[in-house]
């Protein structure tokens, strides 16, 4: 049953107009065989001119299956595994037993000896089936990376490393998938740790989940991957790169960090101060208009004042916050992109995108209205939810600037006088305008103070 299983899957994937043409050509090429046959047998008894009849009737019925039917079965072959580009490498136990093959063949040369030679021809035999088997093997194997849709530094998350083998045949065993490594050059490699298969049936596909930890935010590239295998008996590791290009964005952190816990309490008051509305918390008083509610008259102060003055309250139901990124950090260089002087610098600006990732993240858990503004980006105001991974995004990616970008953005923000803005800047104490103290929260991260 398993015989016939496998002819009938071999059968239905079959290439039907290819399979007639071979078993044409084999029809007409022992057609040809025969007459030629034939043409020997009748020169030798003298019938010449039967001879060369079927002499050339032999060699045009092998012109015309060179001619017709040999590129129609030359189109219809898959010859990817010529591209494939192999790596070898001996291992330790490769290397000891070509010694030992060395040494068989120096004791039979040196003896003569038959049986010495026999042993030195399996011995061979050996390596060459070893090599054959370990093509086979890998040939026919693609490998595929899946990704979570969101990955925050410093968190492992599940990703999936995905081998089908496609040959409809055999199966492939003791496949490991590794990352290939550019010499020379900082790339943020996706897959750390290699991962092991070992045995992948024959048209399937099979999945491993892979524990992954990203340190860093940032882009993180993998150009291509490696599949090796040292089946079937470990002389030879021989590995099969794919060409796989696979990209992660890696968001900043968003748990509650150290600066975030620090400026949360004076941050709360700040907010409740500079809005009102109808909470219980008192935010001001004032004059008495004739749609405002009697019971919200605070009689003390107007028996002191000698008029009528009303209650204000703060606002418990709506939060509506401007964050604002400042993208220059003292120590970066004014003329290029992301350039440092010095690494505190890099990390001063790191901790002003995580904290700015993490209020962002608070912001969306109490479904706050907010709006986020940096350099190259301005979201418009929204539910946070709504914009929470495009500010991540933007963050993810976020570099230090030249002072210009600074001050066009300090200027920007003073036509926004009615939102609260939260200002986080590496910048020392002075660099932000007057004018938006009013309506802001400034946190400076480089405050020799904190």
């Amino acid at each position: 049953m398993s015989v016939f299983s496998t002819f009938s899957q071999l059968w239905a994937k079959a290439d039907r107009p290819g399979v007639r043409a071979f078993f044409l050509s084999l029809a007409a090429l022992s057609v040809a065989m025969v007459l030629a046959i034939y043409s020997g047998a009748a020169a030798e008894m003298g019938h010449l001119v039967l001879a060369a009849s079927s002499a050339l009737l032999s060699l045009v019925v092998a012109a015309w299956v060179g001619i017709t039917l040999v590129p129609t079965l030359a189109r219809r072959t898959p010859l990817r595994w010529l591209s494939y580009r192999m790596e070898y490498r001996v291992s330790r136990e490769g290397w000891i037993y070509v010694v030992g093959v060395l040494m068989v063949a120096l004791a039979a040369l040196n003896t003569g000896n038959n049986l010495l030679f026999l042993i030195l021809a399996c011995l061979i035999a050996v390596i060459l089936m070893s090599g054959v088997l370990s093509s086979i093997t890998l040939s026919g194997v693609n490998v595929r990376l899946e990704l979570p849709e969101h990955i925050f530094a410093g968190q492992t998350v599940r990703a999936f490393v995905e081998l089908e083998n496609e040959k409809i045949t055999l199966p492939s065993f003791s496949l490991r998938v590794e990352a290939v490594r550019p010499k020379g050059e900082p790339v943020n490699t996706i897959l750390q740790t290699p991962v092991f298969f070992p045995y992948v049936p024959r048209h399937e596909r099979l999945r491993q989940s892979v524990p992954m930890t990203f340190p860093r935010r940032g882009l993180h590239r993998q150009e291509a991957f490696r599949i090796v295998t040292r089946f079937p008996f470990g002389f030879l590791q021989k590995g099969r790169r794919v060409d796989l290009k696979t990209e992660a964005l890696v968001y900043p952190p968003v748990n509650a960090a150290n600066d975030l816990v620090e400026i949360l309490p004076g941050l709360q008051g700040a907010m409740e101060s500079l809005a009102r509305g109808r909470g219980q918390d008192l935010y001001a008083l004032r004059d008495y208009t004739t749609n405002d509610n009697v019971r919200h008259v605070h009689w003390k102060a107007s028996a002191r004042s000698g008029s009528l003055m009303v209650r204000e309250f703060t606002k418990d139901d709506d939060c509506r916050v401007l964050l604002v990124l400042d993208p220059h950090i003292q120590g970066a260089a004014a003329g290029t992109k992301g350039a440092l002087v010095d690494p505190p610098a890099r990390e001063l600006f790191e901790r002003a995108v995580n904290l700015c990732a993490a209020l962002a993240w608070q912001f969306a858990e109490r479904n706050a209205q907010l709006q986020f503004r940096s350099a190259g980006i301005d979201t418009p105001l929204a539910p946070a939810q709504e914009i929470i991974f495009s500010v991540l995004r933007h963050l993810a990616l976020a570099e230090p600037l030249p002072p210009e970008a600074s001050y066009a953005l300090m200027s920007e923000l003073t036509a926004v006088p009615n939102l609260f803005k939260i200002i986080v800047t590496g910048q020392p104490r002075g660099s932000v305008p007057a004018s938006l103290w009013h309506s802001s929260y400034v946190v400076f991260l480089n405050d020799p103070d904190k």
